[in-house]
């Protein structure tokens, strides 16, 4: 089944786990067997052919770098300047696989009913290119809104202004603190863009800023549920259901400790866990009973997002077994129509309702 899988660090891997992502699943492991640089190596689940072989024709993909000030502890850049030419590289690397084949950028309407024509063509998938929709995650490399100009021009369609720690805009993951100025004239001019704000990562007091300034379509690209993982990375019943109000879809992270409740990270392993597809299901399902309906949520699994097969399903190999989701889905007594909005349409829809020409 046609799928989208709205986050995945694609230019990450590349450019900074220097993972070629045209190699096979097998090659790419089999040359990092003897590094030990980060602990997801040799574990790699991605990859193009992957991505085909799942029948997985549209990602929303990233750039992401993070400016780091002296007294914080996260790895990333020294300066503004520094993230945003890091994402440069990041797009240049993008460009580079449009040029080889691999990807075309998704920017407006025709791309997209293109696209989307090509992959149900009934053909088979082998060498089409994969479509990805470009996403920034956490917005410190924007040094000023003119450099959003700029990203927007090149085809960027969505921010996040947040990710983990305190942000030049917004506070994330394991922060607190409402937006600060800079942030909501942020959002304004996305507004006026009519771009898509990611509530993915952002702090609570920042979370519920956003959504009273912005008025644009929102989406939370990958997270998962507070009521099953209590943690501030996932959203809480008033937050999911705040996001529903807004037309809002929720991607399904597959990141274990997001998952399963207890996970200690480096030191749990996913069998011993149970951290299954299922349990990713019950997220969602969670979801889908507050909303009374499966119109909000779909996949943004973030797999490769700085963790492999040491930390996600033990029942996935390769992002190619998102395939056995629908199956799933239909034991549970969703129907076809609910299954295909969770595989592609709840996205698109958004997508499409974005898109101007």
């Amino acid at each position: 089944m046609f799928t989208i899988d709205a986050h995945l660090d694609l230019s990450m891997n590349a450019m900074e786990w220097n993972r070629n992502l045209r190699s096979s699943i097998t090659d790419i492991r089999e040359r990092e067997k003897n590094y030990f640089d980060k602990p997801d190596r040799g574990m790699g689940t991605v990859n193009f052919a992957e991505l085909r072989k799942g029948d997985i024709g549209l990602v929303v993909a990233t750039q992401i770098a993070r400016y780091v000030a002296p007294e914080n502890k996260l790895p990333g850049w020294h300066s503004a300047e520094q993230a945003w030419a890091h994402t440069q590289g990041q797009l240049a690397w993008y460009k580079a696989m449009e040029t080889a084949g691999e990807l075309v950028m998704i920017k407006d309407k025709i791309g997209l009913e293109k696209q989307l024509a090509l992959w149900n063509n009934g053909e088979s998938n082998d060498t089409k290119p994969i479509g990805y929709m470009l996403s920034l995650e956490g917005a410190d490399s924007l040094v000023t809104l003119d450099n959003l100009h700029t990203a927007y021009e090149y085809g960027l369609r969505a921010v996040g202004p947040a990710h983990y720690g305190p942000g030049r805009y917004a506070n994330g993951t394991d922060a607190t603190g409402h937006l600060n100025e800079q942030g909501k004239n942020l959002l304004r001019e996305m507004d006026k863009l009519n771009m898509i704000l990611d509530c993915t990562h952002l702090c609570d007091d920042a979370f519920w800023d956003a959504l009273e300034i912005f008025t644009g379509p929102v989406w939370a690209s990958h997270n998962n549920c507070r009521a099953l993982v209590n943690h501030n990375r996932q959203f809480s019943d008033d937050m999911i259901k705040a996001l529903i109000e807004r037309g809002a879809v929720i991607g399904g992270a597959f990141d274990a400790w997001m998952i399963v409740p207890g996970w200690v990270r480096g030191k749990s392993l996913p069998q011993q866990m149970d951290c299954t597809m299922e349990k990713v299901i019950d997220h969602l399902d969670h979801i889908c009973q507050l909303a009374g309906n499966a119109n909000h949520v779909g996949l943004g699994t973030d797999l490769d997002g700085g963790y492999g097969k040491e930390q996600s399903t033990y029942d996935l190999d390769t992002i190619a077994d998102l395939q056995k989701i629908p199956a799933m889905l239909l034991k549970r007594g969703y129907s076809k129509e609910a299954i295909e909005n969770i595989m592609h349409g709840n996205w698109l829809r958004l997508i499409k309702n974005t898109f101007s020409e």
